[in-house]
C-alpha cells in the first residue's frame, strides 16, 4: 500500500470519528440541556401552587379566627339570624362601620324540589327563577361575614411579622406534595427570606448550605401585599448535578465505544505504519545483503575457474595467490552469514549467553591489540584511559568482545575521509557500574539517525560514500547483548562532529 493512501485513509477515518464523536458529545448535552429546562418548569409550576395555597392557608386561618371573635364578641348571635355591626379602624386613622342584617333561615325559602303531584301547574322557569332567589338571599345572609374577614386581613396582615403569616409544617407538606405530583422525586432544601435576602426559616437539614442558594429555584410569596411585606420561597436540590447526568447515562456506552474504536484505529495505523517501515528495511537489508554475498561469491567463482588453468596449477605462487583469495572471501562469507544468524538467535531466546567473571579492560586491550593494524592503516591511533578501580563483570566473553569490535568498525568505517581517525577508549566507575566510553572523530550523526541508530535494518545515510557496506544489524546487535547483560547503551553525536557510544554494565560485587 503506497504512503499517500495510508494518509489518506487515515485523515478520512479521523475525520469521521471525530465528528462521530462531536455529534454524540453534542447530543449528549441537548439531552441534558432539555433535561434541565423541563425540570425548571416542573419546579416553577410547583412552587408557584406552593405559594398560592399558603395564601389561600393565610386566608382560611383568618376566616376561622374572625368568625370564632366575632362569636365570642356576640354570644348572642346566630348566624342563621339576626344582625351585627363593627366599626374598622384605618392606619390613616379614618374609620367606618359595617352593619347587616341576616336573614333567618326560617324565613328562607325552601329549596326543596316542587313534586309532580303537589303542582303540576308549575313550570320548569319559575322553578329556576325560585332557586336563583334562593341563592341570591343565602349570598346576601353570609356577604357581611365574608366583607369583614377580608377588611380584617387588609388591615392586619401588614402588622404581623412574615414568620407568623406562614404554617411551616404546612410549607413542607404541600412543597412534597406538589413535587411528587409533579415528577420530581429529589431530596431538596428550602429556606424562606424577606425581599432583602434576610432569611426567616431555613429546613432542618444537616448538610444545608446557605451559599447554595445563588443555585436555587425562587418564588414570590404573597404576590399582591406591598414589597416590604413579600416573601421570597428558594429551593434548592442538592443532587441536581447527579440527576441531570443520569438522563443521558444511556448514551455513555456508545461514546465509550466511540473512544475505543479511535484508540484502536490509532494503534492499527501505528501498526500499519511501523510494519511499512520495517517492510523498507527488510527489504534494504535484503538488497544489501545480496550484494554483500554477491562480491564474494563472484571472486570465488573467477578464483575456482581459475584453478583450472593449466599455467596456474604449473605455478605454486599463483596458486597459493588464488588460493588465498578464495579463503578470505570465504570468510568474508561466513562473517556476513554469522551476523545474521547471531542476530536471529537472539531473537528467538536470551538465555544463550554464557556468563562469567571477565576483566573488561583486559578484554578491550585484546580487541585493541587486533584492530591496532587495522587503525594504524587509517593513519590513525586509539588511545586508551582505564580509570575504573573495579573492572570486573559478569558477562559472556564472545559477545562483549563482538560488541566492543563493532563498535570500533563503525568508527572505521564512519571516519573523514581528510581527516586521520582518532579512537579513545575509556573505562571508570560510577555506582557499582562499571562504564565504557569508545569515542571517535568521524562524520558522526543527526538528531534523526540518533534516535533509530539501534534499530534493526536501519542504516544511517552516509551521503557520498559507497564504500560503507552492512546489513543495519551490527548496533542493533550490540544494543541486543548489553541489554542482556542487564546493561544500557547510549549514543551522543553532533553531525561533523564524530560520535561517542557509552556502554553501562553492573558490577560483580561478590
Amino acid at each position: 500500500m503506497k504512503k499517500t493512501t495510508i494518509w489518506l485513509l487515515s485523515a478520512i477515518m479521523s475525520v469521521s470519528f471525530v465528528a462521530l464523536l462531536f455529534l454524540q458529545v453534542g447530543y449528549m448535552k441537548e439531552i441534558a440541556t432539555m433535561r434541565k429546562m423541563q425540570l425548571e418548569e416542573s419546579v416553577r409550576r410547583a412552587l408557584y401552587e406552593v405559594a398560592h395555597k399558603v395564601e389561600l392557608e393565610e386566608a382560611r386561618q383568618y376566616l376561622e379566627r374572625d368568625i370564632a371573635e366575632m362569636q365570642r364578641n356576640n354570644p348572642t348571635m346566630n348566624p342563621f339570624g339576626g344582625s351585627f355591626s363593627r366599626t374598622f379602624v384605618l392606619p390613616n386613622g379614618s374609620s367606618f362601620s359595617i352593619q347587616q342584617d341576616i336573614m333567618p333561615q326560617s324565613q328562607m325559602p325552601s329549596l326543596q324540589m316542587p313534586r309532580p303531584n303537589q303542582d303540576s301547574n308549575r313550570s320548569v322557569e319559575e322553578t329556576v327563577r325560585n332557586r336563583q332567589q334562593d341563592m341570591l338571599k343565602r349570598y346576601l345572609a353570609n356577604r357581611a361575614l365574608v366583607d369583614e374577614v377580608i377588611y380584617s386581613m387588609l388591615n392586619t396582615a401588614g402588622e404581623r411579622p412574615l414568620h407568623q403569616r406562614i404554617d411551616y409544617t404546612f410549607l413542607a407538606n404541600e412543597l412534597m406534595a406538589e413535587f411528587k405530583d409533579n415528577g420530581i422525586d429529589l431530596p431538596f432544601h428550602y429556606v424562606v427570606t424577606t425581599t432583602s435576602g434576610r432569611i426567616v426559616y431555613s429546613c432542618d437539614c444537616d448538610d444545608f448550605d446557605p451559599n447554595n442558594l445563588k443555585a436555587s429555584y425562587s418564588q414570590t410569596l404573597f404576590r399582591n401585599d406591598s414589597p416590604n411585606r413579600m416573601g421570597i420561597l428558594r429551593v434548592y436540590f442538592p443532587t441536581l448535578d447527579n440527576y441531570i447526568d443520569s438522563s443521558v447515562g444511556f448514551m455513555l456506552p456508545s461514546l465509550i465505544f466511540i473512544v475505543v474504536l479511535m484508540v484502536s484505529f490509532s494503534f492499527t495505523l501505528i501498526v500499519l505504519v511501523r510494519q511499512k517501515k520495517i517492510t523498507e528495511m527488510k527489504n534494504d537489508f535484503i538488497n544489501n545483503m545480496t550484494h554483500e554475498f554477491k562480491t564474494p561469491i563472484s571472486t570465488i567463482s573467477l578464483a575456482a575457474q581459475m584453478l583450472n588453468d593449466e599455467a596456474v596449477t604449473k605455478s605454486p605462487n599463483m596458486f597459493r595467490h588464488i588460493s588465498g583469495i578464495i579463503n578470505d572471501e570465504t570468510k568474508r562469507l561466513r562473517f556476513q552469514v554469522e551476523k545474521v544468524l547471531q542476530m536471529s538467535m537472539f531473537e528467538r531466546k536470551s538465555n544463550t549467553l554464557k556468563f562469567k567473571e571477565l576483566n573488561v579492560e583486559e578484554l578491550i586491550n585484546g580487541v585493541v591489540n587486533t584492530f591496532a593494524i587495522k587503525v594504524e592503516n587509517c593513519g590513525g591511533a586509539i588511545n586508551l584511559d582505564f580509570e575504573a578501580e573495579n573492572p570486573f563483570v559478569m558477562a559472556d566473553e564472545m559477545h562483549l568482545t563482538n560488541v566492543i569490535f563493532n563498535l570500533m568498525d563503525n568508527a572505521v568505517k564512519y571516519k573523514k575521509e581528510d581527516d586521520a581517525l582518532q579512537l579513545d577508549v575509556k573505562t571508570w566507575n560510577e555506582q557499582n557500574k562499571l562504564v565504557v566510553s569508545i569515542a571517535d572523530n568521524g562524520i558522526g550523526m543527526r538528531k534523526e539517525d540518533l534516535k533509530r541508530v539501534f534499530d534493526k535494518f536501519y542504516r544511517v545515510h552516509t551521503a557520498n560514500r559507497h564504500d560503507v557496506k552492512g546489513f543495519g544489524l551490527g548496533l542493533a546487535y550490540v544494543k541486543k547483548v548489553v541489554t542482556n547483560h542487564k546493561g544500557t547503551i547510549r549514543a551522543e553525536s553532533e553531525f561533523g562532529q564524530g560520535t561517542k557510544f557509552i556502554i553501562t554494565l553492573p558490577l560483580n560485587i561478590e
